[in-house]
């Protein structure tokens, strides 16, 4: 069975994706990840972004990996485990950038396409249920006010050690929203068949006991008209 979950930044989609995995016994796929990846590997090797041509003769060499171990699945790049490098605010305007275009995600389908043969899967992303995995059993889209993103987005960087001003998140957050949501390739937008989540005033285990119940439900044949929940 896949599980797909999607929405845009701060909605809490990978929280909730890594827990409902981990209720379900089925294997964590952070598709964000690989994108992140292929910027660190992009940002390090010098290549001018906005040269579509020369990133798609680049893209073939990239020896990326999504590699299954401990419930979830480990991005490597040339062997090494690149989370501790990639979830700096950099890299993530660099991966937002990179998302848009076409060879990166031609690169990056197979990839995540492979995972979803591989066993029970809760696939995490912007695309999961409407083009990476369009017959998946399970299809969710989370969202949220945009303050609401925002703040936990603050509240997520000043963990980290960061100070960032909350209004400028917010901004952040926003223009990435629009990319994400005007680009022509894979636009961000629930799946026709997507149930769609609002977890502004829900806690992650709200969130999750409300996709395990429909999940449940699905599991016995018992599903009706699609819903807002």
């Amino acid at each position: 069975m896949v599980v797909t979950v999607d929405g845009p930044a701060g909605a809490g989609k990978s929280s909730v994706s890594r827990a409902l995995a981990a209720a379900l016994g089925f294997a964590f796929l952070d598709t964000g990840a690989l994108y992140r990846a292929v910027a660190l590997a992009a940002s390090q090797s010098g290549l001018d972004l906005a040269d579509e041509a020369a990133l798609a003769a680049w893209l073939p060499g990239l020896e990326l990996e999504a590699r299954p171990q401990g419930g979830r699945f480990l991005v490597l790049l040339s062997g090494q485990d690149v989370e501790p490098f990639i979830r700096g605010e950099a890299i993530s305007q660099v991966s937002s950038q990179l998302s848009a275009l076409a060879p990166v995600r031609s690169r990056l389908l197979e990839l995540q396409r492979a995972a979803g043969r591989a066993g029970d899967l809760v696939a995490e992303g912007r695309d999961m249920g409407t083009v990476v995995f369009p017959r998946a059993e399970a299809k969710f889209f989370l969202t949220a006010t945009d303050q609401e993103r925002a703040r936990r987005r603050w509240r997520q960087l000043r963990r980290d050690g960061r100070e960032p001003e909350l209004e400028q998140v917010l901004a952040e957050m926003q223009r990435r929203d629009q990319r994400d949501q005007a680009r022509t390739l894979s636009p961000l937008r629930p799946a026709p068949d997507a149930e769609v989540v609002d977890s502004t005033d829900l806690s992650l285990e709200q969130v999750v006991d409300l996709l395990l119940g429909r999940i449940s439900q699905l599991r016995r044949g018992l599903s009706g008209p699609n819903e807002t929940l």
